[in-house]
């Protein structure tokens, strides 16, 4: 059992927390591809600009 964060209302967690799953349904699981072959696979679109730009420092041991 997942430990409920303390942001969330006890009365919110009863209502979405589930069991764990059976064994029964773990093996009748099988992969999406399989499932659904016709499911395009996740691809990445194109990297934006960058928008960070590497530094470098140096501290003194002090520090």
């Amino acid at each position: 059992m997942q430990h409920k964060p303390d942001n969330i209302a006890q009365e919110d967690w009863d209502e979405v927390a589930s069991s764990a799953l059976s064994d029964d349904m773990l093996a009748r699981m099988k992969p999406v591809r399989t499932t659904h072959p016709d499911m395009p696979a996740r691809v990445r679109g194109p990297q934006k600009a960058p928008v960070k730009v590497p530094v470098a420092i140096r501290l003194s041991p002090e520090m």
